[in-house]
């Protein structure tokens, strides 16, 4: 169990560095092309490849070092960490829904659903054809027309079957990993118990 969990915690760290990799790249080449949010410049593809790819790296050796030394407090810390990504994870797919240029979009139904939110005729500048600084206050014409909702089901239902290649085989990656953490931790835990 140990050799298995320890290569999983190797392949974390391989799979960290090259996330790490990809964000560094993106980073160096896109610049600010690749920012999701107009408002939070720091939120970008790039930043967010390279903060997950170092807490994957920093897991993966957590996880090493838990499986080497058999140590209870750094397996409980992987499987904890590994729930972390999971949920980080998540939020990348929500955010990557909401903010993707691709989608072309505004607003959930359309863009009057920005009205409500800003108590006057704007949107956000994300929803502008031709993003410039404060675009969402010029005129209708200027704005994208699609709905969010409506664009973001199609691309869905056209890409169903590689979404859900790549949820499944995160989600069972993950499962494993929690698996081998927390059977490792048992291990251990009774060892001790026995040996006390």
């Amino acid at each position: 169990m140990a050799r298995f969990f320890l290569c999983f915690s190797l392949f974390s760290q391989l799979g960290g560095c090259g996330i790490l990799g990809v964000g560094i790249w993106l980073a160096v080449t896109q610049g600010n092309f690749a920012t999701l949010s107009s408002s939070f410049p720091s939120l970008s593809a790039a930043n967010l490849l390279i903060v997950t790819g170092t807490f994957i790296m920093i897991i993966g050796f957590v996880g090493c070092i838990g499986a080497i030394k058999e140590n209870k407090c750094l397996l409980l810390s992987f499987f904890i960490m590994l729930l972390i990504i999971f949920l980080l994870e998540l939020t990348v797919v929500i955010l990557f829904f909401v903010y993707t240029d691709k989608f072309r979009c505004c607003g959930v139904s359309n863009y009057t659903d920005w009205f409500e939110v800003y108590n006057t005729t704007r949107v956000p500048d994300s929803c502008c054809l031709e993003f410039s600084e404060n675009c969402g206050l010029h005129s209708p014409g200027t704005w994208w027309k699609a709905p969010c909702y409506e664009t973001v089901k199609v691309w869905l239902q056209e890409n169903l079957l590689a979404v859900g290649i790549f949820g499944l085989c995160t989600a069972m990656v993950q499962i494993l990993g929690l698996t081998f953490a927390m059977t490792m931790y048992c291990q251990v835990v009774k060892a001790d118990t026995y040996c006390a």
